[in-house]
C-alpha cells in the first residue's frame, strides 16, 4: 500500500499510455469493408468502403476525414471519450480529498482548488465541444 500512496503518478500514467492505445486503436463494430469473392455467407473483410484494407498492404487513414471540419470534429470527440471518464475520476479523487481533509482548513482549501480546477477543466473541454458544434451548424446553414 506504501508503495501505491508514493508511486501513485507513476501508476496512473503508465496505465494511462497502456490502455490508451486499447481504446483508441480498437476496431469499430460498424459494418463495412469487401465481401469475400465465391464467400455464400457473406463474410466481410476489415476496411472502409473506400476498399482500404490495412492486411492488404495498403496505408489508410485512421481518422477517415475528408475535410477540416471531419478532422476537427474527430479530435473532439476523441478528447471527449478521453476527457469526460478523466473528469469524472477527478471529481471523485476531490470528493476522496473533502473526506480525508476532516476539517483540517490547509487540507480542505486543497481539496477546494482541486475541485474547482476540475470544474474549470470540464468547462473548457465541454465548452470547446459546444463552440465547434455552433460553428458547425453555422457553416452547414450557409
Amino acid at each position: 500500500m506504501q508503495f501505491l500512496k508514493t508511486n501513485l503518478g507513476t501508476v496512473i500514467f503508465i496505465l494511462f499510455f497502456v490502455l490508451l492505445p486499447v481504446v483508441s486503436l480498437a476496431q469499430s463494430g460498424s459494418p463495412g469493408g469487401q465481401t469475400i469473392p465465391g464467400n455464400p455467407r457473406g463474410q466481410t473483410i476489415p476496411g472502409n468502403a473506400q476498399g482500404c484494407i490495412p492486411s492488404g498492404g495498403t496505408i489508410c487513414n485512421p481518422i477517415d476525414s475528408d475535410t477540416i471540419q471531419e478532422f476537427i470534429q474527430k479530435i473532439l470527440e476523441g478528447a471527449l471519450r478521453v476527457g469526460i471518464p478523466l473528469i469524472a475520476l477527478a471529481i471523485i479523487y476531490s470528493g476522496f480529498l473533502f473526506v480525508s481533509a476532516r476539517g483540517n482548513s490547509e487540507k480542505l482549501t486543497k481539496a477546494k482548488d482541486a475541485l474547482l480546477y476540475t470544474l474549470i477543466g470540464a468547462a473548457i473541454l465541454l465548452g470547446s465541444w459546444a463552440i465547434a458544434e455552433l460553428i458547425s451548424a453555422t457553416v452547414l446553414s450557409l
